[in-house]
C-alpha cells in the first residue's frame, strides 16, 4: 500500500481497469492495488482466515471446483468477488483452468506453489513478461524428505515468487540451508475456526464424563480424533497401552471418528484385553460435543502425521503426543513444544511411544492446569488468523 499527500477530499475512483482502487481520504492518496488469490479449494476450516483477507484487503478470489473430499466453505460470506475455476488432473500432474488469462487483469496474486501443478509452472513463466506483476505463494514449503528431482523442481519453481507464505520455522530453515532468501520467506502458520472455538472454550469445564462413561478407576485419559485410517497407525496406541498395563501403569481411550480400520481396532482391543478402557465414540461432527471431550481428556496421541489435529486439541487445552521424524510430519507439528504442550517419541517404535506416554504423566501428574494454559496460548499467539493476518499486512506488498 502506497501513500501520497494531497491538497484535496475526492472519495473513490474505481474506474481504472488495471485492478487498481485510489482511495483519496482527507489529504492522502491511498493506492489499494486489488489482490487476486488463486486457491486449489476453499475448506471449511480456512473460512476464518478468507475472511480476514477479504475484510482487510480488495481481493478477488479463484478457487478450484473441488479437491479431494474436503468441504467447501459457504462463498456468501465473502464480499469480494469469488468465482471456481475447475481443478483437472493429467496422470500426476494438476492443472486449473482460467488462470493463466488472469495475468492479464491482475497486478498481485497469491497462489499455491505446487510442482506438480502444470498451471502454477505455467503462470510463473509467463508472469516474468511482465516484470511488473508481484506473485506470492502461501504454502507448506519444504518438508526435508524431497528427492533429488524434487529438490531440482523446487529450487526453481520456490526462487520465481516475489515471496513465500510458508506453514512453519522449519520449512523456512529447510529453504534457507538450501540458499533461499530469508527476507522472502515468511513464516505464517495454519488457523482453523478459531473465533468459533474461542466461544466454546469459555464455556467448557471440567466433568465427570470420563469417570462415569469408563467406570474405573481415573485413570489418565488418552485420546485420538479423526479419520481412523491405515496411516493414522491407531494400532499403536493399543499395543503401546498393553506395554503400559504389563508395567502397572493403566489409561482409558477415547478413540473420536470413523474409517475403515474401526472393525480391526476394535478386534485388536479385545485381543489385548483392553475393552473395558477402549471407548469407540465414532464420528462427532458438533464442535461443541467434540470440545468437551477434548477439554476433559489428558492428552491426544497421533503416532501417524499429526496435522491440524495438533491445533484442533491444544485450542481447548489438551497436549499432544506424536512421531519426531519431522520430514514426514505436516507443518502444524511446531505447536508442539516438547515438555510444556505436548512430547514426541520415535516414529514406529512401540516401545518409545508407550515410554513417552509414561514420562509425560510421570512428570505433569500435577501440572494438568499449567499445561492446559501453555496449550490454549501456544494456540492463541502462533495460530490463528490474526496471527496469519499480521503476517500478510507485513509482507505482502
Amino acid at each position: 500500500m502506497n501513500v501520497c499527500h494531497s491538497r484535496y477530499l475526492l472519495g473513490f475512483d474505481n474506474n481504472r481497469g488495471d485492478g487498481v482502487v485510489r482511495c483519496l481520504i482527507q489529504r492522502n492518496i491511498i493506492i489499494m492495488q486489488k489482490i487476486c488469490l488463486i486457491y486449489n479449494l476453499a475448506q471449511h476450516y480456512r473460512s476464518e482466515i478468507f475472511q480476514q483477507l477479504d475484510q482487510n484487503f480488495d481481493v478477488d478470489f479463484y478457487f478450484g471446483d473441488k479437491y479431494l473430499d474436503v468441504k467447501k466453505m459457504d462463498y456468501s460470506l465473502l464480499k469480494g468477488k469469488v468465482e471456481e475455476v475447475h481443478n483437472g488432473k493429467i496422470g500426476p500432474f494438476l492443472y486449473q483452468t482460467k488462470v493463466l488469462s488472469l495475468l492479464r487483469k491482475y497486478d498481485v496474486f497469491l497462489m499455491i506453489g505446487e510442482t506438480h501443478s502444470i498451471t502454477t509452472w505455467m503462470f510463473m513463466f509467463l508472469s516474468k513478461l511482465f516484470p511488473k506483476k508481484r506473485v506470492y505463494f502461501w504454502c507448506h514449503g519444504w518438508y526435508g524428505k524431497e528427492t533429488k528431482v524434487e529438490k531440482f523442481l523446487k529450487h526453481i519453481l520456490d526462487k520465481m515468487p516475489a515471496g513465500l507464505f510458508v506453514y512453519g520455522n522449519y520449512a523456512k530453515l529447510l529453504m534457507i540451508k538450501e540458499g533461499f532468501d530469508e527476507s522472502k520467506l515468511h513464516v505464517i502458520h495454519n488457523s482453523l475456526a478459531y473465533s468459533k472455538q474461542l466461544e466454546i472454550r469459555k464455556h467448557l469445564v471440567l466433568n465427570s464424563l470420563y469417570k462415569d462413561h469408563f467406570g474405573n478407576e481415573e485413570a489418565p485419559v488418552l485420546m485420538f480424533v479423526g479419520r481412523l485410517d491405515p496411516v493414522k497407525k491407531l494400532d499403536m496406541i493399543l499395543t503401546a497401552m498393553s506395554i503400559c498395563k504389563q508395567r502397572g501403569q493403566n489409561y482409558n481411550l477415547i478413540i473420536i471418528g470413523g474409517g475403515q480400520e474401526v472393525e480391526k481396532l476394535k478386534a485388536l482391543t479385545e485381543e489385548l484385553a483392553l475393552t473395558d478402557r477402549v471407548w469407540f465414540y465414532g464420528p462427532c461432527y458438533d464442535e461443541c460435543v467434540l470440545g468437551n471431550l477434548i477439554y476433559n481428556s489428558d492428552i491426544c496421541i497421533a503416532p501417524g502425521n499429526i496435522g491440524l489435529t495438533a491445533m484442533h486439541c491444544m485450542v481447548f487445552g489438551t497436549p499432544a503426543i506424536t512421531h519426531n521424524c519431522f520430514k514426514w510430519q505436516m507443518p502444524e507439528f511446531e505447536a508442539i513444544k516438547d515438555g510444556k504442550t505436548g512430547t514426541f517419541f520415535a516414529m514406529d517404535d512401540v516401545q518409545s511411544l508407550s515410554d513417552s506416554i509414561n514420562r509425560w504423566f510421570a512428570i505433569n501428574k500435577d501440572r494438568r492446569e499449567e499445561v492446559r494454559k501453555n496449550c490454549m496460548n501456544e494456540i492463541d499467539t502462533q495460530w490463528t488468523p490474526e496471527f496469519q493476518m499480521n503476517v500478510f499486512k507485513q509482507h505482502l506488498k
